[in-house]
């Protein structure tokens, strides 16, 4: 394979958009970085985080210590409050990595949100007292707090905060040069944000999945979990298509993109500030 000739940076130019640095990266590793606006070297991927935080659940699946279908207070029924309502009972992983716990708002949103207004610095038992409106498994409402629960349940059963469990696989295997996560008061990773990483390093993970879970000879993830993420849409979901391929990606606030098309082979991940629409890069 071979990278396009597109010109990602004239492109964000001309529509008078504030991105800062543009990677594409094929299946074969090759990569280029483009930087329309001179930055900072590393980023906040905001939500892209949550599509990291999908890699390491699919390094606890391959060991057999997670699964879809397990229920999350299995893992964290003793942080439940004796009060929480008996729908936690019934959530599974399943349906937080899908955002269907059965929220009504969003909750645990450090970006928008002052946590230090938010009474305590427990996010675990903030996450439990906020009212299910619904059925899990039905409603889809989109909060950080999901991810937070899912970094808190890989913890549980690894060990291992999300950010340390993933650096061996990042930082030695993928190299990436730069890696970082916010934290919780208690020092767990946020899984749903606050994820700092260099742009050329963020399409790495596209590169992954176009590779099935392969990197370049070294096993990081399992085709399978690489197959039910795509399938279930565990936060890669199509974002644009033509007549023979598709774009799956993963957004985060502020105009941050992580996207990839298997048939293609590419991979193309940017930072920014402000809106950017898609189809203005990736045409």
């Amino acid at each position: 394979m071979a990278l396009t000739d597109i010109p990602y940076d004239i492109r964000a130019k001309d529509a008078g958009l504030n991105v800062y640095s543009i990677a594409e990266a094929d299946a074969d590793g090759n990569c280029r970085l483009l930087c329309p606006i001179p930055a900072n070297p590393t980023f906040n991927c905001y939500s892209i985080a949550k599509a990291f935080t999908v890699l390491a659940v699919g390094l606890c699946y391959d060991r057999g210590i997670m699964a879809p279908t397990m229920r999350m207070a299995d893992v964290l029924g003793k942080y439940l409050p004796a009060d929480a309502d008996e729908k936690w009972r019934r959530v599974t992983l399943h349906d937080i990595l899908r955002h269907r716990i059965g929220y009504g708002a969003g909750q645990l949103d450090i970006d928008a949100e002052d946590p230090l207004k938010w009474g305590s610095d427990d996010y675990l038992s903030l996450a439990f007292k906020a009212p299910l409106v619904s059925e899990p498994g039905m409603e889809r409402q989109y909060t950080d707090a999901a991810y937070y629960l899912v970094s808190r349940m890989i913890s549980e059963v690894t060990g291992e905060k999300v950010v340390d469990l993933l650096r061996p696989a990042l930082m030695k295997t993928m190299k990436f040069r730069e890696l970082a996560w916010s934290t919780c008061p208690y020092g767990y990773s946020m899984g749903a944000t606050g994820l700092y990483l260099r742009t050329d390093d963020t399409v790495k993970l596209g590169v992954l999945w176009l590779r099935g879970g392969d990197w370049f000879g070294e096993r990081i993830v399992s085709e399978t979990w690489v197959h039910t993420v795509l399938t279930c849409g565990y936060e890669f979901v199509p974002k644009l298509a033509d007549a023979t391929s598709v774009w799956y990606g993963k957004g985060g606030m502020r105009g941050q993109m992580l996207t990839f098309n298997p048939k293609k082979g590419l991979a193309v991940a940017w930072n920014a500030y402000g809106k950017v629409p898609f189809e203005v890069i990736i045409q």
